[in-house]
């Protein structure tokens, strides 16, 4: 089953949407919103997943999907707390900031509690005040989940999943060290993200298996390949490890967004892995191209991005049929 927000108001009009991306049916008279249907999922899930069913046989009205018209299916949420699960990528990015890797990393998630109150859609323009402030993209795969207990475990978390989608975490790098210094974490250098178009349940994605999302998120920059790592390879937590980390001490409201943090491949050799254009799956930030440039040359060559530039984080299926619709943004400057 597939879900979309329209715009319209600040939590989005909740549609159902066909497995093809091509048309959409309303849902209001069932919930008028994502966070309502989350809210009362028992109840609301039978009936939007016979809704779905009808969709696909033409036997409710129906109109044309837009993705442009889609907001990131909630709007906002009572929570986003983005995790790092590929150790590959926290590893690069910290070796670019000089700073040490300590071991328990390997064993024990990091996360951290991002804005929540208002999202980007899929396709509005990242704003940038400040080119100096290093803009970067982050590929992500994010779940939302339904209610979960304090001290929750691996399988109870999840069970809790209801939701799959895309992020783009969008960082600030050049404010990142000098909050991080201060001991209290991400703030100013993590501004509104953005979500897929369409949030997709888990028995509708034949890449899920024990809390991964197996396939290739492609990353593209300016027209051009950036990365195309696998979200199922070289994830240290899944989502179940996750969430019971969220979840150690506090309890999890419905409608609560847990990230995956950038997805990271190393290379064959067990290294940082390759650009696409030189044969390897490539990056899905910046920073990590960035490092590995570093590394490989003594310095970064790409720069971070600016007023003009546009990227787009898409999944496919074994057909190339979009799975989550495309999240297709232009950074906009002051």
């Amino acid at each position: 089953m597939k879900l979309a927000s329209l715009k319209g108001g600040r939590d989005g009009r909740l549609v159902v949407v066909s497995n093809d991306l091509a048309w959409f049916t309303e849902a209001h008279h069932i919930a008028p919103t994502l966070q309502a249907a989350l809210d009362h999922w028992e109840g609301c899930e039978p009936a939007l997943r016979g809704l779905a069913e009808s969709l696909e046989h033409g036997a409710v009205p129906r109109e044309r999907f837009h993705e442009h018209q889609a907001a990131s299916p909630l709007p906002r949420a009572y929570q986003w707390a983005d995790g790092s699960a590929y150790v590959n990528h926290v590893a690069l990015v910290r070796q670019a900031r000089a700073a040490d890797m300590p071991d328990s990393f390997w064993t024990d998630p990091l996360m951290y509690q991002g804005g929540s109150d208002g999202f980007l859609s899929p396709r509005d323009p990242i704003p940038l005040s400040d080119p100096a402030w290093g803009l970067d993209l982050e590929g992500e795969i994010a779940v939302i989940v339904g209610d979960v207990a304090q001290g929750a475990t691996r399988e109870q978390g999840l069970a809790a999943v209801r939701l799959v989608m895309l992020c783009n975490d969008v960082s600030l790098r050049n404010l990142i060290p000098g909050e991080l210094a201060k001991g209290f974490g991400f703030f100013q250098s993590k501004p509104a993200c953005a979500f897929s178009p369409v949030a997709v349940t888990t028995d509708a994605l034949p890449g899920w298996k024990d809390g991964r999302l197996s396939g290739a998120l492609s990353v593209e920059l300016n027209g051009k390949a950036l990365g195309e790592a696998d979200a199922g390879v070289d994830m240290t937590f899944d989502f179940g490890t996750l969430i019971a980390h969220a979840a150690r001490t506090r309890t999890l409201s419905a409608g609560s967004i847990i990230g995956s943090g950038t997805v990271s491949n190393r290379g064959p050799d067990g290294g940082p892995g390759k650009a696409v254009a030189d044969g390897g799956v490539g990056y899905s930030c910046l920073a990590e191209l960035r490092t590995v440039e570093t590394l490989t040359g003594g310095a970064a060559k790409t720069p971070f991005l600016a007023a003009g530039d546009t990227l787009r984080i898409e999944m496919r299926d074994a057909r190339r049929h979009s799975i989550f619709g495309a999240i297709e943004q232009v950074v906009a400057g002051s």
